[in-house]
């Protein structure tokens, strides 16, 4: 029984040793940790220590260092004046606005009239309200203003808010201004190189610039971290089936598919109207396929989608002017070829689509002899005799004595027209376009006169008749 009661009795003050020994530990730690605070709340160089120290984790963006720190200053001592007032500042910088709000207030209950805290809670209010307007703006489409909104108030009264720097992504990237969106995400990103938010924004930037590349692994990296990501999900599938699109009518193009090549571009086009940098070239190569296809209206439609983006590109404009001799618009054509090989003065490609777009041009302004006869350009030469027999005699001035004047004209283009197409070697030249040398007959205006010298009388007279018969008409004498 002695033994045993010993035995209880070192047992027992072991355990109390030991444990007055964890309790000494543990006191000492505490005053270790908390030593700042408490000299602070004493007023003593412990606090400048801890505001200190605070100053330097608010330096290097340390914030919920900071944060901590003073939160566990004030649970010492919620009398502490100056951490309240810290805290709020590094919270507005942050734009957890009502947090900082109720810091400022707590701090200006004990120190009422503080000028610098009524300030900064005053430019609290207005980077809050500045930062909702933002946001109303881009809602709306007013990107310009709501930008003005983030850079001049919110970023300057809250430069860590990361809400702010997100949205004026947003706005640049909505904006078109690509290059500037893909610079301020990736100070982001430099921060924390896991926000989902800025590796989509930064990949839509590079999507826009048309560099697929890049984009697709800006996707790929946010849906590595979140798979489930809804917008990222969009936006990377969204680009993969572009690119399969987009290859899927070029192949058809280069394979000489060319109705389902247009089907496939027109397809490909309507997935991102608003893709201009990858839409040049899908409105480019739609254009050459209609241009092949004879298409020339839907042809000048496209290239003018493309010189819409990009005036100066000279693939584009030789195209247009390919389209245009298809519809006909000989000068329209001669202006963009022109202008095009202005751009490009080696090109002898672009040299020879001008001689023959000038040439069109020059056809164009001609007499179009087979109308005025009416007859089509596959005409018989019989069917071009009978059609000036029955013109001529129609448009015969003693025939149209009311409307002599007219009838002169009309006579005189008539017997012109025939003069070249009733002329095998002329009308071979004139369908080659060539320009026939009359030999002094003239062919236009003050042209061939079939009335001689013009006078009130005069003699007209076909050798045998009319051509091609007509039964014994033998010659008209006026």
């Amino acid at each position: 029984m002695g033994m045993e009661l010993y035995g209880f009795d070192s047992v027992a003050w072991r355990g109390f040793i030991y444990a007055v020994f964890i309790l000494n530990f543990v006191f000492c730690c505490q005053l270790l940790l908390l030593q700042p605070l408490v000299a602070a709340a004493d007023g003593k160089s412990g606090g400048a220590s801890l505001f200190e120290r605070v100053s330097q984790s608010v330096k290097v963006k340390k914030y919920s260092e900071a944060l901590r720190d003073l939160n566990a200053a004030i649970e010492v001592d919620p009398a502490l004046s100056e951490a309240y007032s810290h805290r709020a500042s590094i919270l507005r910088q942050l734009c957890r606005y009502e947090d900082s709000e109720k810091s400022y207030k707590k701090f200006l209950e004990m120190k009422p009239g503080n000028s610098a805290a009524e300030k900064e809670l005053s430019q609290l209010y207005q980077a809050q309200n500045a930062l909702n307007s933002a946001n109303d703006l881009f809602d709306s489409g007013d990107f310009t203003k709501a930008l003005e909104y983030i850079d001049k108030v919110v970023l300057v009264f809250s430069p860590e808010c990361l809400k702010a720097k997100l949205l004026r992504v947003r706005l640049l990237v909505a904006a078109k201004d690509y290059s500037k969106a893909i610079s301020e995400a990736g100070y982001i990103l430099k921060e924390d190189e896991d926000n989902l938010e800025a590796l989509l924004l930064r990949g839509r930037a590079y999507y826009y610039l048309a560099d697929h590349d890049i984009a697709t692994r800006h996707y790929q990296k946010g849906l590595r971290l979140d798979p489930e990501h809804g917008e990222l999900k969009k936006a990377y599938f969204g680009l993969k089936n572009l690119l399969k699109k987009t290859k899927s009518a070029e192949d058809n193009a280069n394979k000489g598919k060319l109705r389902l090549a247009a089907e496939e571009y027109k397809a490909a086009l309507a997935l991102d109207p608003n893709h201009s940098a990858h839409n040049i070239h899908l409105h480019l190569g739609l254009c050459k396929v209609y241009v092949k296809l004879g298409r020339g209206k839907d042809a000048v439609t496209s290239c003018t989608e493309v010189l819409d983006i990009d005036g100066d590109l000279v693939e584009a404009l030789v195209q247009r002017g390919e389209a245009k001799l298809l519809v006909e618009d000989w000068e329209g054509a001669v202006a963009d070829v022109k202008s095009a090989a202005e751009k490009s003065p080696q090109d002898m490609n672009i040299r020879e689509v001008l001689m023959r777009a000038e040439r069109s041009l020059k056809l164009s302004q001609r007499k179009d002899w087979y109308k005025i006869l009416g007859i089509s350009k596959t005409a018989a030469m019989s069917e071009i005799k009978k059609a000036y027999k029955k013109l001529a005699l129609q448009w015969h001035p003693d025939k149209n004595v009311d409307n002599r004047e007219e009838a002169e004209a009309k006579f005189r283009e008539i017997a012109a027209a025939y003069e070249i197409l009733g002329d095998e070697d002329k009308r071979t030249r004139y369908d080659r376009g060539e320009d026939i040398d009359d030999n002094g007959m003239g062919m236009g205006e003050g042209g061939f006169n079939p009335f001689g010298g013009g006078g009130q009388q005069y003699t007209f007279h076909f050798e045998g008749g009319f051509p091609g018969g007509g039964g014994g008409f033998g010659g008209f004498h006026f």
